[in-house]
């Protein structure tokens, strides 16, 4: 036998042990990352009502976000804005995925 197919085949053969011995360590790996959660321990939940304490606290300090006025909606190449003077007054939102020109003062 010539020393080049020798070489060849054992070769092939460590590539198809590799691969095999690849597959069997991830299916391995895959199993034990999908086992069951355990239940959250003490100190975890001492933890987590920590936290919410806190935030209940802080939460009468600040203010929640409020829109001022509802905005009405404009459909596409509805006006959405007026010019008065050097100011632009916004008279509706546009749709999602478009946009008020402020040269045409409409929904694009």
């Amino acid at each position: 036998m010539d020393s080049a197919t020798l070489l060849f085949k054992l070769l092939c053969v460590s590539l198809l042990v590799c691969s095999l011995c690849n597959c069997q360590s991830s299916r391995e790996i895959s199993s034990e990352d999908f086992d069951v959660k355990k239940p959250p321990s003490s100190a975890e939940k001492e933890l987590v009502d920590a936290m919410e304490e806190l935030l209940g606290r802080f939460q009468s300090r600040y203010p929640t976000f409020q829109k001022r006025a509802q905005i009405p909606l404009c459909d596409i190449g509805e006006r959405c804005a007026v010019k008065q003077g050097p100011r632009i007054g916004k008279l509706c939102d546009c749709s999602r995925g478009s946009s008020c020109n402020s040269f045409l003062l409409k929904c694009i």
